[in-house]
């Protein structure tokens, strides 16, 4: 050792150490100058690549990474689902406690297998993931971290740029300081894509995807073959998707997907997480069996049912946060409003329930997608469409629809959102109702079918007709109503109800649409409204007649639920005693011969349960029959159906039967309805109530019957409010002495010739026929020669009948009859004619021959000329 320290000692070593010695000091403070400059000169570049990139708190990074667009469903009235609302995307999140072991291994084998030891990047796995691409090996694992992939998936575009990576990776290296590495695991896996599933729609997160691809709910039902399959998918998830968009299953997709997965069960068997028979096992599983057929998006199966839901859901929810918005008051507000309530309904996991049933709807869509139904197509009218809504009485709720004929043709709902002009339908809900409620009548009071003037702002009177053109007198409000007949229903809506009282009643039975002008239209109850009624308020207030005068709002949505399962909105029946059980009973069995007596009786032949579960109901039409309705019930149930084309100025014909469609459908629907569903029938027959009692009465003035309205046989029975039971006896049946000219009933005068008087049982009107068809030809004078009609248009079918309050306005001229001419006898076996030209040609000639004859002997009676 001395020896060794010797040589060290000698001058040349000793040099040659104090220059390497100083060498290797300069070399370190040059390399230490060059890695501080390559420092510099790295911080720089990456400074410069991420310097546009904001920093981010802890606070939005986690609210970034917990932002989802998470799906949510509809269903049925059964809780089965109808479908996803609409989106393109399929997101269900999950909870990392659900998601089994063995999906989890399969993920980190595959994209991260040291994921819970690196701090964001893994430079191990970055070097291993280069060396795979470089030399081709078959199993090749990505180089970001599980945090790398989330951080640019949640923060950054998936464009390929210098400074994507450096971000990246300053992301992640945050995210994991922040941030649990259950916790980004999970953000991960519920955020990452997995292609197209079954139904079209793109999977985004491992429980969207098992339901997509595998139809599996719980995760932990899925086997290692799958969970291996669903962990392949996330590195080229359009490469790798065994469905298309359309949907259609996609055999190149799916092959590929198997060879992927075939490497992640490899990645899995090398990390220890599988046995080598597990593996095998794996290998041989038939993942194309476990997998469903490419079905069609609700959107597509119930294209209708779906928005309909969206529609109605998203009104909800806009009334839960912003009660106030009014959209007739500010429409911009309401609509502004109403598309960021539906943004966050589509995008915010919300499930919501409706009322429908599956089975009922399935069937009236088959009843409606049956052309046989229907009028063959028109190139100038297109399809003649139908709306159609069945309601439970009890409690309002929707249980079956038909919006259209075919959504992709038509998209308009003509069950909800179509308005339409109800026609007579309406004559009960604004007539005949409140009259009934207030006493004004009964079912067996007189109704007047006589000609009615009213006001006109344009031709200055308006003479309203009846379906037939005709005016058929005296009848019974039961008559009026099954016939369908629009005088006496106007005139109870104008003089017995009054146009204010009928549309407030209106109203409470849910009828929306009555506007301000409605208010002045003297002719709203047979139809003429300034919008019209859909179905859906149409038949909603039709529904509280058998509910024995009760209105429930018509609903479809009963519930709503958040994403986390919590219940924000639940439909709760309010239901409002709009009017009287008598008087739904009344108006019932008033309806009740509309069919079996009136417009419907052709549903006593299509209706297969008639006579064993009671219907009542009302048809309707409107002028030119630009639509047809029919509105019927039984103790349990309601259905309502619209018939026409989507133009009202298309007509429907009567020749091809389209005007009776409505009725057709409806006797479908309901014998479908009762054939698969007779539980909601379990009512067979309308309950009458108390108070409802029967009595005898004038069939001439609805009054207890007189001696000679007993004699002559005007009676009629029938059923009334007890209450409203007349007390006072017939006094409109008399007999006089009266003259008949020009086809009118006229007293006749002291001086009147015997010939030309009769005694006669009459009616007393409130208006006679000579006074109002003198009111007619006055109005008609003012219109232009060329719309004029004959008078005698205008004569009530029992106008021979009619008590006369006016003299025969017929004088004497006080002169010697002039001798007829041409007098001429013919014998005719034992009897001889004579024939002559009467006398005073220009003033007899509507006199009868008999007459003429006797005015030959007579002193001359002439009519006033004028």
């Amino acid at each position: 050792m001395r020896k060794f320290f010797a040589k060290l000692n000698r001058p040349w070593i000793r040099m040659t150490l104090k220059v390497t010695g100083i060498t290797l000091k300069w070399l370190i403070i040059m390399g230490f100058l060059a890695g501080l400059l390559g420092g510099f000169t790295a911080f720089g570049y990456v400074s410069a690549l991420v310097k546009k990139d904001p920093v981010r708190s802890e606070e939005s990074i986690r609210e970034q990474i917990q932002e989802n667009a998470i799906t949510g469903f509809a269903y049925f009235d059964d809780d089965k689902v109808i479908g996803q609302l609409r989106t393109e995307e399929d997101r269900r999140l999950v909870a990392l406690a659900d998601i089994p072991q063995i999906l989890l291994d399969a993920v980190l084998s595959i994209e991260d297998s040291d994921f819970y030891n690196h701090r964001g990047v893994d430079f191990k796995g970055l070097y291993r993931a280069v060396t795979q691409k470089l030399l081709h090996e078959d199993v090749q694992t990505g180089g970001s971290t599980i945090t790398q992939q989330l951080a640019r998936r949640v923060f950054l575009t998936l464009d390929r740029d210098d400074g994507r990576k450096a971000r990246e990776i300053l992301l992640a290296l945050r995210m994991e300081r922040l941030m649990s590495k259950d916790e980004i695991l999970l953000a991960y896996l519920n955020k990452i894509p997995y292609g197209n599933g079954h139904t079209g729609y793109n999977l985004y997160g491992i429980k969207a995807a098992a339901k997509g691809l595998f139809n599996i709910d719980d995760l932990n039902k899925l086997n290692i073959a799958q969970a291996a399959y669903l962990a392949g998918l996330p590195q080229l998830p359009s490469q790798y998707s065994a469905y298309t968009s359309k949907p259609e299953f996609d055999e190149d997709g799916f092959k590929r997907a198997v060879t992927r997965q075939q490497l992640v069960l490899r990645r899995m068997l090398e990390e220890h997480k599988i046995t080598n028979e597990q593996y095998q096992e794996a290998l041989s599983f038939d993942l194309r069996g476990s997998m469903p057929e490419a079905s069609q998006k609700a959107y597509t199966t119930y294209p209708y049912l779906m928005i309909e839901t969206e529609r109605e859901a998203t009104e909800i929810l806009l009334k839960l946060q912003k009660p106030d918005i009014d959209p007739n008051k500010d429409p911009a507000a309401y609509n502004e409003a109403f598309k960021s309530a539906q943004t966050q309904l589509l995008r915010g996991g919300y499930q919501i329930y409706t009322t429908i049933d599956k089975s009922i709807y399935d069937s009236m869509h088959e009843i409606s997608g049956n052309d046989k139904n229907f009028a063959p197509y028109d190139e100038k009218k297109k399809d003649e469409q139908v709306g159609a809504i069945m309601i439970d009485n009890k409690t309002g709720a929707i249980k079956g629809m038909i919006e259209g004929r075919d959504f992709f043709k038509e998209q308009l709902n003509h069950a909800t959102q179509a308005y339409r002009q109800p026609g007579s339908t309406m004559k009960p809900i604004a007539a005949y109702i409140p009259a009934l409620e207030k006493g004004a009548i009964q079912p067996a009071s007189i109704l007047d079918d006589v000609p009615i003037i009213l006001k006109d702002g344009v031709k200055g009177f308006h003479l309203p007709e009846n379906w037939d053109h005709k005016f058929h007198g005296l009848m019974t409000a039961r008559r009026a109503l099954n016939q369908s007949y629009n005088i006496p229903a106007i005139d109870l809506f104008l003089n017995k109800v009054g146009i204010d009282e009928a549309w407030n009643f209106a109203k409470t039975l849910g009828i929306t649409s009555i506007a301000k002008e409605d208010y002045y239209a003297q002719t709203g109850v047979i139809g003429g409204l300034s919008r019209g009624t859909s179905v859906k308020e149409l038949t909603g207030a039709y529904a509280s007649i058998p509910n024995k005068g009760v209105f429930n709002e018509t609903y479809m949505i009963r519930a709503i639920k958040d994403s986390n399962g919590k219940t924000i909105y639940e439909h709760k029946e309010e239901p409002v005693t709009a009017f009287s059980e008598q008087s739904a009973y009344l108006i019932t069995d008033m309806m009740k011969t509309v069919i079996s007596q009136g417009t419907a009786t052709d549903l006593m032949k299509k209706y297969k349960s008639y006579g064993k579960i009671e219907i009542s109901g009302k048809t309707g039409s409107t002028q030119d029959d630009a639509d047809a309705w029919f509105m019927g019930f039984t103790p349990d149930i309601t259905v309502g159906v619209w018939i026409g084309y989507d133009q009202p100025i298309n007509k429907l014909s009567s020749k091809i039967g389209q005007t009776n469609h409505a009725k057709d459908i409806w006797a479908l629907v309901m014998n479908s309805t009762i054939e698969k569903h007779p539980e909601l029938f379990p009512n067979k027959a309308f309950e009458k109530p108390d108070g409802i009692v029967s009595a005898t009465v004038s069939d001439l003035s609805g009054m207890l019957p007189s001696e000679l309205t007993t004699k002559t046989g005007h009676l009629v029975t029938d059923i009334f409010n007890k209450k409203y039971v007349p007390t006072e006896t017939d006094n409109v049946m008399l007999n006089a002495k009266i003259s008949t000219y020009n086809g009118v009933n006229y007293l006749a005068q002291e001086d009147t010739p015997a010939d030309f008087v009769q005694e006669k049982t009459v009616i007393r009107r409130q208006k006679s026929i000579s006074e109002l068809l003198k009111e007619v030809e006055t109005a008609m004078s003012k219109l232009p020669e060329k719309s004029r009609k004959p008078i005698d248009s205008y004569k009530p079918t029992d106008y021979d009948s009619d008590a006369p309050s006016e003299l025969d306005p017929r004088v004497d001229d006080g002169l010697v009859p002039t001798a007829p001419s041409t007098v001429v006898a013919t014998k005719a076996g034992d009897n001889a004619v004579i024939t002559f030209r009467p006398a005073q040609v220009q003033i007899w000639s509507d006199i009868g021959f008999i007459a003429l004859i006797t005015t030959a002997n007579s002193s001359c009676w002439a009519a006033k000329l004028f």
